[in-house]
Formats: structure tokens, C-alpha cells, sequence
């Protein structure tokens, strides 16, 4: 994996560095896996209790947000992920995973359930079916330069921030597509298809600073 565009932000990482997981029920989560290894930092797919219990942090990555919350309670996870987040350990949900991390969500199936935590309300599928995905570069100011070259797929947004969360980035027509609060983190796109290692860098200083 190539990675062009690196920063400053790491600055524990080998043998000795926090474990990470990665929510492996269903998604892109080999992908975010490899990421974080790439930074050497160790990585588990986590998909039962035990594994939850044994990471420092963890990803919820891309994917479908009904397959993952039906999974999830399927599996026993849902109550351990829920109190993982009160908790405080850091959490960073891409696309499916910041669906899962929303106080509220909009235009969900029936039934379907957050993990909740972030002061937010997400739409789902915002942009469009599939055939809709797009890619465009986003000024994230707190990454610096270049800007993040970001990939959308399916892909939620934030309508709107509560005033525990922060908003990181927003597309060029003001809709926010990623965020922040205390110890989770959220983007509507995809970093870990990309090359650019910036975010999962600044969710691995979360991590190491916890």
C-alpha cells in the first residue's frame, strides 16, 4: 500500500503500541486493517466480546449500517460496543461506521438501531445509490495540506452537529462529511481506499494518548 501523503501526528507505534480493532462483521475491514498495520500498529478483526475487551481502539469501517447493527446484535456485540463508546475508548466509524456512532439517523429501515455517542444526526444514503459515488479533495484543516482526496460511497452526511461535536471538513456546498468529539471520530468517506494514512493517523494519536 502506498501512502503519499503521511504527517507528523504518530509518534508511538511498533511492539509496544496500543492494539487496534477493526468491527469485522461485515464491510470493508480488511481494508482498514491493513492501514493501521502499514502504520505498525497491531491490528484484530474484532467480532465477538473477548475481542472487543482486548483493543485500545477501535474501527467500524464501511459497509452496509443495517447488515452491521443486525450482526452486531446477532453476535452479542451491540451492549459491549455501546458501553465500549460511553466508556471513551476512541472509536473512528467511516461511512457505515459513522451511521453506526450517530445520536440520530435518518432515513434508517425499520428497526434499524445506532450504537449512538456522537452529538449528531446522519442521513443515510445521502448522496445516492451506488451509482451515485463520487470522489472529490476536501480541505481538512486540521490534516493541513495537501487536501484529502476523498472517496464516496453511498455515503451518509451530517445534517447537523450538536455542541459536543466538531466539524472537521465539509464538502464545497457546506454539507459536513467528517467530525469529531472527544473520543470518536467520523468521516462520510473512505480514507483507507485512498493512500492517504492522515486520518487513521490522527484517530492512532487518539489511541496512543487514551
Amino acid at each position: 500500500m502506498t501512502c503519499p501523503h503521511r504527517t507528523a501526528f504518530l509518534s508511538v507505534a511498533g511492539s509496544a503500541s496500543p492494539t487496534i480493532g477493526v468491527l469485522a462483521l461485515q464491510g470493508d475491514f480488511r481494508e482498514h486493517m491493513a492501514v493501521v498495520r502499514s502504520l505498525g500498529f497491531d491490528a484484530i478483526a474484532v467480532r465477538r466480546p473477548e475481542e472487543l475487551a482486548r483493543v485500545a481502539g477501535l474501527i467500524i469501517p464501511g459497509g452496509e449500517s443495517s447488515v452491521i447493527d443486525k450482526l452486531s446484535r446477532m453476535f452479542g456485540l451491540a451492549g459491549p460496543l455501546r458501553a465500549a463508546v460511553a466508556s471513551g475508548i476512541p472509536v473512528y466509524g467511516t461511512c457505515a461506521g459513522l451511521i453506526m456512532l450517530a445520536d440520530t439517523l435518518l432515513d434508517s429501515i425499520d428497526g434499524q438501531q445506532t450504537l449512538g455517542g456522537f452529538d449528531i444526526v446522519v442521513r443515510r444514503n445521502a448522496f445516492g445509490s451506488q451509482l451515485d459515488s463520487f470522489e472529490t479533495d476536501i480541505t481538512v484543516p486540521i490534516l493541513g495540506d495537501p487536501p484529502v482526496h476523498a472517496v464516496f460511497i453511498r455515503a451518509p452526511v451530517v445534517e447537523s452537529v450538536g455542541e459536543r461535536a466538531t466539524v472537521l471538513a465539509t464538502l464545497h456546498d457546506g454539507r459536513v462529511v467528517a467530525v469529531e468529539q472527544g473520543n470518536l471520530l467520523g468521516t462520510s468517506f473512505h480514507p483507507e481506499m485512498t493512500g492517504d494514512t492522515r486520518f487513521h493517523e490522527y484517530f492512532l494519536t487518539k489511541v496512543s494518548a487514551a
